[in-house]
């Protein structure tokens, strides 16, 4: 992180942008066979992540789907999917989560972020 001038945050008084705690991520769709659709496992691609031994890091990571509605609720708009990542799928660095909610289609393509927690270390 740069260093930046200091700022009032929040009641804190800190030099440098905050550490971000998660890695970020995109929706690739659902697990799929050639005819059918598996809508309760989500297929993510994790920013920085290559191959299947890199994927091992983010098993167990929780995962969030972050969205804006039209209705403020417990004074946001924005509104969250929690899930897990569970395993790797396939070679190239793409994983497979499972939300709380199954993701809607419109979130193919979109963000994600991948938590860094918790930590298996």
């Amino acid at each position: 992180a740069r260093a930046m001038p200091e700022q009032k945050k929040g009641g804190k008084a800190y030099k440098q942008q905050p550490t971000r705690l998660y890695v970020k991520g995109a929706v690739m769709g659902f697990k799929r066979g050639l005819r059918n659709q598996y809508s309760h496992t989500s297929l993510l691609k994790v920013e920085g992540v290559q191959d299947k031994a890199s994927t091992e890091f983010y098993m167990g990571k929780r995962v969030v789907y972050i969205y804006k509605a039209e209705k403020e609720v417990k004074g946001t708009k924005f509104r969250t999917i929690w899930g897990r990542v569970t395993r790797s799928h396939g070679t190239g660095g793409i994983v497979r989560a499972k939300f709380n909610r199954n993701l809607p289609p419109r979130a193919i393509g979109g963000r994600v972020r991948v938590m860094l927690y918790p930590s298996r270390v």
